[in-house]
């Protein structure tokens, strides 16, 4: 009682100042602050409380309230943050920043395909598939010039360095020891595909298109890869209403898009080797296996680098690690294609980052994600408006032709046939029935990050050399990447969402008045022992799945 009194009595104690302070203030003082609250209170949004049932105008009333919040707060920030950037490059640049010159136009692209995204994403589509769309509409739409005002050098280089960025992510999220349990089916879920839609393609391309033999097999690459960034935020959605957990439908399809990627990515980089190598054929069949055996020797180095330099007891460990590990992967994949061995460059930049996470996981807590992945991500945020936006602008409407167009589009289609029916029968003899089976396809439908990342690279390749018909393929290689984009990105998200529901089941735990009535019988101490006990297997199965789930999320592409 003592201490509540006492407690009152500072409260009062305060009171008193606090009114003895209001009333020592000048009368002018009082009156303007009572002035400016009344005229404040209406746009305020503490004097507006938003209710539970609120209707759709009122909620988008309350983004205009002050101070800014929720939408219009998050768009304001990025209004401010896109006006303040270009005002500072205008100060350091002069003239490069104006309107009509490079790092203006580098910026409108930037900011309208960030837009695009956020459109898409408030209509549940992919945003990824929003910035590609702008960037198409900025690159072909006449008297709009803001992409074409962009230097070709300096577009690529965007491209590139997002290409790194992505292969960091991949390397940085690779669990060895979740590698190590890997069942077989989720190998088998993702080389078979990927290596059927490869061949098919290459086969195809080269029947119906006139490919040449390894430029066919470096389009099957290019289109074959997964696109998580598609794949497991649908998927995600799925997994918080309970469906595909007791099966672990989820785990499987995200565990084997992560090694999907690292497979097609891979076998990319050999078949680019092998398509711009020149010399006598046995040079040229010996320089793809080549190029992958020095780009895994140079991350190897690298990665082992990274585990003493800088040292653990840096004060910025966490800066001076992202640095060196963006900076040596920069590295691997310039000085690659500088030195005409471009296969090699993103094998190193996806191993590296797998190397040094082997050393860095030690220091971690069991649990505790990387920070290193955070970094990364943000940088990604960056970059993925500049890739999606500039892969758009380079596809060139105009100069595409109708039969071009159709044949790619007839390639296209066998591929994804075959690779659909090959991901039914990889989970063919597993435990999942024929619904679920056939949800497996409809999920490794999808195609964005890993074709918009590499799709311009052989383009980028053919201009570096200066030959025509090279320039074409890489162009026609970029068309079609572009195409099954636009294609498999919503139709295989909106798949996901709509399929998932109706093939996959939902774990359903028995009712307590069951349990009551089976407890009434003889057995029921042992009959209620072993459901109990069955309740717990079910539980420490979801949990193992959410688990597997949240450490996959680092996957992401």
């Amino acid at each position: 009682m003592g201490s509540q009194e006492v407690s009152f009595e500072i409260v009062e104690s305060l009171s008193k100042v606090d009114s003895g302070a209001q009333a020592s203030s000048p009368p002018c003082c009082s009156g303007l602050r009572t002035c400016f609250n009344s005229c404040t209170r209406p746009c305020l949004a503490e004097s507006h409380p938003l209710p539970r049932d609120a209707s759709c105008c009122r909620r988008l009333l309350d983004n205009f309230l002050c101070p800014p919040h929720s939408r219009a707060g998050a768009f304001l920030f990025i209004v401010i943050f896109c006006v303040a950037g270009w005002a500072t490059l205008l100060a350091m640049t002069g003239e490069a920043a104006l309107p009509g010159e490079n790092l203006f136009s580098l910026a409108v692209v930037f900011t309208a395909c960030w837009c695009g995204g956020y459109v898409f994403d408030l209509i549940y589509l992919p945003p990824l598939l929003g910035m590609l769309v702008v960037g198409v509409i900025l690159g072909n739409v006449p008297h709009i010039s803001f992409a074409k005002d962009i230097i070709p050098s300096w577009s690529s280089s965007c491209r590139q360095i997002a290409l790194t960025v992505i292969l960091i992510r991949a390397g940085l999220g690779l669990d060895p020891h979740a590698l190590r349990r890997l069942s077989c089916v989720v190998v088998r879920l993702a080389f078979l595909p990927c290596l059927i839609e490869t061949i098919v393609d290459g086969i195809a391309s080269h029947l119906i298109l006139g490919f040449p033999w390894s430029w066919g097999f470096l389009l099957g690459f290019v289109i074959a890869a997964v696109s998580p960034a598609v794949v497991v935020p649908s998927l995600l959605g799925l997994t918080d209403k309970g469906y595909g957990l007791d099966k672990g439908v989820p785990t499987l399809v995200i565990a084997a898009a992560s090694i999907d990627d690292v497979l097609a990515i891979t076998g990319f980089g050999v078949m680019l080797g092998i398509a711009f190598s020149s010399g006598n054929i046995a040079w040229t069949l010996a320089k793809g296996p080549l190029e992958a055996i020095v780009g895994v020797g140079i991350g190897i180095v690298g990665g082992l680098i990274l585990w003493y330099i800088p040292q653990r007891k840096s004060r910025h460990l966490l800066l001076f690690r992202s640095s060196l590990l963006l900076s040596l992967s920069l590295m691997a994949l310039f000085g690659s294609r500088r030195i005409d061995w471009a296969g090699a460059g993103p094998l190193a930049a996806l191993t590296m980052p797998f190397v040094a996470a082997l050393r860095w996981r030690s220091e971690l807590k069991e649990g505790e994600k990387n920070p290193v992945e955070d970094v990364v991500a943000v940088l990604w945020m960056i970059f993925q408006p500049l890739l999606f936006g500039l892969i758009g602008s380079e596809v060139k409407i105009s100069s595409l032709e109708g039969g071009t167009v159709g044949l790619g589009l007839a390639v296209l289609s066998i591929g994804l046939g075959f690779r659909s029916l090959v991901a039914f029968l990889a989970v063919y003899g597993t435990r999942l029935n024929f619904k679920e089976r056939l949800f497996i396809p409809i999920a490794w439908l999808p195609k964005a990050t890993v074709q918009a990342a590499i799709g311009a690279v052989a383009l980028d390749s053919a201009k570096e050399v200066n030959d025509k018909e090279l320039i074409q393929l890489g162009e026609q290689i970029l068309t079609l990447a572009v195409l099954v984009i636009l294609i498999t990105a919503p139709i295989g998200a909106a798949g996901i969402s709509l399929a998932g529901p109706k093939l996959l089941s939902r774990p359903t735990l028995p009712s307590k008045e069951t349990n009551d009535e089976q407890g009434k019988s003889n057995r029921a101490v042992g009959e209620v022992d072993g459901k109990t006990k069955g309740l717990g297997d079910i539980d420490k199965e979801d949990e193992n799945e959410q688990d597997s789930l949240v450490n996959n999320e680092t996957t992401y592409l």
